[in-house]
């Protein structure tokens, strides 16, 4: 019977003490069966695999020894016996990659929590489940054990996987092997938030619990809980009252789960640091892509002898694969001139600093320049490895937030740098539409945006990591365009030689003697993006709109401030957004005689040879919108939310920000249910595993419920599996029903048809809905492995998948295309295989 609290004397008591897992029984998977070469992964949108061909057909069932699995490439591949080693991993090189499957048997139906590490996913009983590829040993998903033989079916990438089932009794456990916590700050403001998984281990989602923080010689504070599905682990967030700090450098906290009832679930103890303001501290905060609790680590500017009325810098530093925001930071010695902020890319290995982990990246950097009251003038941006690419990728992006940046051991791409990043294709045309979905990875195609910034490029020249080839690379490149950057190769040096190959004293020295040019200094402006929705504005100009979609978009503009002239050339760009505010310099008593205008007012426009009449005066709109028509420019009004620009936009990840919530169908068929749910909570597991999220879940009928119209929408299932498909995509061009896809005025008639697309989501003026579908069982199941977590993966407006796609490869990707400025599919920029009917 759980403890009860009912008074808030009662909750400040000793709580009691709970099972520990080490108490409890496990059970080791010892005895395997392992196959390797069955598919071919990479980043890439789309794989081979001929084991999951079988699950997606309902075909696979436990292999026995010695059986023969014909591969993609014709191969006969056998299942081998294979047992785990005694350090309780099995090691295999089959397993890198490849599938492990053990069988356990169970007397009768009881849950268990599944310990596993080593593996990208695993399927109970044929039920996706989140996976645990980089070991972190963390991993813990509650499952339910039939009577008689269980399957786990491990795919595996790294050569070696270990698993364990562990017995509960407890429906609702407390994960503190995961925890994001906070430091405590002297001094500063006394409400912080934490985040601490917690495991669902009933078949019901859990409602209103609470949990309370009671922190030692301070605040007892009570954060609801958000709803948790059935049989799953979700991250939640809690806030912790840091009042009546003491001098000492660590306080304990207790943190107590609460039913709906009062009744006492779970409790455990955690310690938090307490540290000065000018100490080396993290600082957490609630994120906008999903609410989530993230944080961020400072090395803080220490105080100078000298006085000075001049703003901080910033210097924003990525850390590399594996790495810690908290230890990014402590390589760092205080400056007297900068706070120092390292981001987290959501995890160590995160997202490589693109998609997610860009965004946190962004998310950051705002909060700390509102935090610290920085010179937006003085930001710069560095990191080493992992985060010298983050370093490339940001700083080309966004140029004018940073002054200069500095990649230490960085790579350039994921072609450039992975053996195993494999292009979606450069062949058909469905290729070159699935590799521009990708385009944003293409560091290289932008890097005449940093013309304007200062470059440092660090790296040791017997780096075994990341060869130095890609830093000559970058040099070369440069050399071909750029007045002011700087190189060194240190000799001798590998790819980690201390902290000096980040906190290197010429580099800092570097970027104290640069800033940012005053917004009047700008005369001429160019600027590149293949991906308005991830990068689209530069000073006073914004790529609003494309002619081709995700491709290379370029503007090259100068403006004359004696004459009030632009003019300039542009390609593959078809709405232009010019910033008036930040083109015009008004002075007192510097108006133009008898014009009524200040001398460096936009007066006339020439773009691409064409003169554009009727400028609208600054008083009038500080925004001049622009448009294409043909050869020919013209001045036009701004275009409705509704139409697609940088607010929002395409290709499909850009779905998974604006506190998107996973809405699975319960109106289809049995089969089609358990496919939506399982999909669904397998996303949400794979997002907490690899972005630190915490997403919501809710079934189609919650959600119909619920509201909330400015938040994106991911939807599972299809037009009659999921009832919420009405509501959010009855005007979409692209309809999935039973049998049949429909996209524009074509239907493709098959079954086992896979289908992602987006479309905006009606009454909101910035969020999404992504569909994540299938013509039936087998077409949805097509979908559950697509890694659209993966960075450098990525995926058009809509793309269609035949079921032979795990066979045959990307000559089996139906449709792939980008919607138009409309959302509609006439004009958009679609392909289509010659076996599409």
């Amino acid at each position: 019977m759980p403890n009860r609290f009912a008074l808030p004397v009662a909750i400040i008591a000793i709580a009691p003490v709970f099972a520990s897992e080490s108490d409890a029984e496990t059970t080791e998977l010892s005895h395997w069966l392992v196959i390797g070469g069955v598919g071919k992964y990479g980043r890439t949108p789309v794989h081979t695999d001929a084991i999951e061909a079988q699950l997606v057909t309902g075909d696979w069932k436990p292999p026995q020894a010695m059986e023969v699995v014909k591969s993609p490439d014709g191969v006969d591949r056998i299942w081998t016996k294979a047992t785990t080693g005694e350090d309780g991993w099995l090691t295999h090189q089959a397993l890198g990659p490849g599938y492990a499957c053990s069988i356990i048997r169970s007397e009768k139906p009881r849950t268990v929590l599944l310990e596993a590490s080593g593996h990208s996913i695993v399927y109970v009983n044929g039920q996706p489940r989140g996976g645990d590829v980089y070991g972190t040993g963390w991993v813990r998903h509650p499952i339910e054990l039939k009577t008689g033989e269980n399957s786990f079916l491990f795919l595996c990438r790294r050569g070696r996987v270990r698993a364990r089932l562990i017995s509960t009794d407890r429906p609702f456990i407390f994960n503190k092997d995961d925890t994001t916590l906070p430091d405590l700050l002297r001094g500063e403001p006394s409400t912080y938030w934490a985040a601490i998984p917690i495991i669902n281990a009933t078949d019901t989602t859990v409602r209103d619990q609470t949990v309370v923080a009671i922190l030692l010689n301070g605040g007892i504070t009570r954060t609801r809980v958000p709803n948790i599905p059935p049989m799953t682990t979700r991250k939640v967030g809690f806030r912790i009252e840091g009042t009546s700090l003491t001098q000492e450098e660590n306080v304990s906290l207790d943190v107590r789960l609460l039913s709906k009832d009062e009744d006492l679930m779970d409790t455990v103890q955690l310690k938090l640091r307490v540290r000065d303001s000018n100490q080396k501290h993290k600082r957490t905060f609630v994120s906008d892509i999903d609410g989530s609790i993230q944080y961020f680590a400072v090395t803080p500017m220490h105080d100078s002898d000298k006085v000075s009325s001049v703003k901080p810098a910033l210097v924003l530093t990525l850390h590399g694969a594996g790495v810690e925001a908290a230890g990014q930071a402590n390589a760092y010695m205080s400056k007297d001139w900068a706070h120092i902020v390292a981001p987290t890319n959501r995890r160590p290995f995160g997202f490589d600093w693109e998609d997610w982990g860009r965004w946190d990246a962004l998310e950051v950097l705002g909060i700390a320049e509102a935090q610290f009251g920085t010179d937006p003038r003085r930001t710069y941006l560095t990191g080493h490895s992992m985060g010298g690419h983050g370093t490339w990728q940001l700083g080309s992006l966004f140029p004018d937030r940073f002054a200069a940046i500095a990649p230490s051991a960085g790579w350039i791409s994921f072609r450039s740098y992975s053996s195993k990043s494999t292009s979606a294709g450069e062949g058909s045309a469905i290729e070159e539409i699935l590799r521009r979905a990708a385009s944003t990875s293409d560091t290289l195609s932008r890097s005449n945006n940093l013309s304007a910034n200062g470059i440092y490029i660090l790296h040791g020249d017997q780096d075994d990591n990341v060869p130095i080839t890609e830093a000559r690379t970058m040099r070369a490149h440069l050399a071909n365009f750029h007045a002011d950057f700087a190189y060194y190769e240190r000799p001798g040096a590998g790819h980690w030689w201390g902290n000096d190959c980040v906190d290197w004293p010429p580099l800092f020295e570097f970027f104290q003697r640069r800033d940012t040019p005053r917004q009047r200094d700008i005369g001429q402006l160019k600027f590149a993006t293949s991906n308005p929705s991830a990068s689209a504005t530069c000073h006073w100009a914004t790529i609003a709109a494309q002619i081709e979609p995700l491709a290379l978009s370029t503007i090259d503009l100068t403006f004359d401030r004696q004459a009030g002239r632009l003019e300039g050339t542009t390609q593959n760009v078809r709405r232009l957004v010019l910033d008036q505010s930040k083109l015009s310099t008004h002075r007192e008593n510097d108006s133009s005689e008898g014009t009524g205008r200040s001398s460096s007012e936009l007066l006339t426009v020439s773009i691409d040879k064409t003169e554009v009449t009727d400028i609208p005066r600054p008083d009038v709109s500080s925004m001049i919108h622009l448009q294409k028509e043909g050869v020919d420019w013209r001045v036009s009004e701004k275009p409705p939310a509704a139409t697609k620009g940088p607010h929002r936009s395409g290709p499909f990840k850009e779905a998974f920000k604006q506190r998107f919530v996973l809405v699975y169908g319960t109106a289809g068929t049995s089969e089609e249910n358990a496919w939506s749910y399982g999909k669904a909570r397998f996303d949400a597991e794979t997002f907490w595993y690899r972005g630190n999220g915490s997403v919501d879940v809710w079934s189609d009928k919650e959600f119909l419920a619920t509201g909330e119209p400015d938040r994106s929408v991911i939807l599972y299932g299809h037009a009659e599996s999921n009832s919420a498909w009405g509501a959010l995509l009855s005007e979409s061009p692209v309809q999935v029903a039973r049998g049949s896809i429909m996209i524009g005025t074509r239907a493709i008639k098959e079954d086992g048809l896979g289908c992602l697309f987006i479309q905006p989501r009606p009454g909101s003026d910035v969020a999404l809905v992504a569909a994540v579908s299938g013509s039936d069982a087998k077409g949805m199941r097509l979908t559950t492995a697509l890694p659209y977590f993966t960075s450098g993966v990525a995926y058009p407006d809509c793309v269609v998948l035949s079921n032979n796609v795990l066979m045959q490869g990307l000559s089996e990707v139906k449709v792939a295309g980008f919607f138009g400025e409309d959302w509609d599919v006439q004009s958009g920029d679609f392909s289509w295989t010659s076996n599409s009917k």
